[in-house]
């Protein structure tokens, strides 16, 4: 992402500390009257695979995974395929048992399942963890700027669609923007709710897409569990203040996804084309780029599609004395499996936060966000 100024990305970064760490690491410096502690709570993937025609893969299991954070093996807590229910790797490895046969871990994984299990801190908040990883939320973030004027009731009607079509989603919010964010739906089961912001929205002026999706994911990483960013976006960025490579990374670091659909308008721009490749890449989501009303509906049932099949594992970070940017790697295991493809985020950044020795707050169980 490149060197950025310090105290700027500092402040920036401080719009996604105020959250109480489920679990924390602590550096105390003997001379530094401060301590730092960084942040390393429980890391949740979301991972598509798919084959060469770009077909998803289904039916694979824990063992089919490798999960690798500045190198060193992790072991998975939790495991969800699409919209199916949530498996704690103790289930499995007690269902491989019952069975007798192990069709869906290896004696390797069986281990790496048993040792997940074994350390009190996973013992202790195995329900916290279930409760903080289930169902999906879903951010719209809907461009009502002055690029938007001839396409306006037409991407209003895909995103109408959309929100009613994701009958898996736990709860959906929707937000607009033109010069200012416009938080027009709150995130709520209630689909007539967020149809309605969808329809009362107005066109505006300028266009902030990338200080909109900042306090987008700002939002986003207060709630736990699995959340996922929609942006329609119809031209470039015209009055932000924060540059494009801030919020991918933070968005990377908080585990959300965000998928970029545009239009042809936005197309004609190369530098807004390359930051929403860029920016759904590394955080694991899609750019998609439409040339009609009927390609955007398209696009929007592509997302909805792809939350249903996505993989959606977590694990506790082994001791890692690296408090920059940590990099994930997740590989399918076995020869059968290397030809297919993964997308998904490849890393994160713990979130550091300063306090005096003598005024430390003592530790909680409260479950947030990594």
């Amino acid at each position: 992402m490149g060197c950025k100024p310090k105290r700027r990305y500092l402040l920036i970064l401080a719009l996604l500390l105020g959250v109480t760490p489920l679990c924390t690491l602590r550096t105390d410096g003997q001379q530094d009257p401060t301590r730092l502690r960084v942040v390393v709570n429980l890391v949740q993937l979301n991972v598509a695979v798919t084959d060469n025609k770009g077909n998803y893969v289904t039916g694979l299991h824990p063992s089919d995974f490798a999960i690798l954070e500045d190198g060193i093996p992790e072991s998975i807590a939790t495991f969800e395929e699409g919209n199916g229910p949530t498996a704690r790797l103790v289930d499995i490895a007690a269902d491989v048992g019952k069975n007798g046969a192990d069709e869906s871990a290896s004696g390797q994984e069986r281990t790496r399942m048993q040792e997940s299990v074994s350390g009190s801190s996973l013992e202790n908040s195995r329900e916290a963890i279930i409760s903080a990883i289930a169902g999906a939320n879903v951010f719209i973030l809907f461009d009502t700027s002055n690029y938007m004027y001839r396409g306006f009731v037409f991407a209003q009607d895909a995103i109408a669609d959309f929100v009613r079509s994701l009958e898996s989603a736990d709860k959906v919010a929707f937000y607009s923007y033109s010069r200012n964010l416009y938080r027009a739906a709150a995130l709520t089961s209630e689909r007539s709710e967020v149809v309605r912001g969808v329809r009362t929205s107005v066109a505006g002026d300028d266009a902030a897409l990338y200080n909109s999706l900042l306090l987008t994911v700002q939002d986003a990483g207060q709630y736990p569990g699995r959340k996922v960013i929609v942006v329609f976006s119809n031209g470039p960025d015209n009055a932000s203040m924060v540059p494009p490579e801030d919020v991918a990374e933070l968005a990377q670091s908080a585990g959300i996804p965000i998928y970029m659909i545009s239009t042809t308008e936005a197309r004609l721009e190369p530098v807004s084309t390359a930051v929403f490749e860029r920016m759904s890449s590394a955080t694991g989501g899609k750019a998609y780029f439409a040339k009609s009303w009927r390609d955007e509906k398209k696009a929007f049932a592509s997302i909805r599609d792809d939350l249903a099949h996505l993989y959606s594992f977590s694990y506790y970070p082994k001791p890692n004395p690296n408090r920059g940017w940590r990099a994930i790697k997740v590989q399918l295991v076995g020869e059968r499996l290397k030809k297919y493809h993964i997308r998904t985020r490849n890393g994160y950044r713990p979130r550091p936060r300063r306090s005096s020795a003598g005024n430390e707050p003592p530790p909680t169980s409260e479950s947030v966000p990594n």
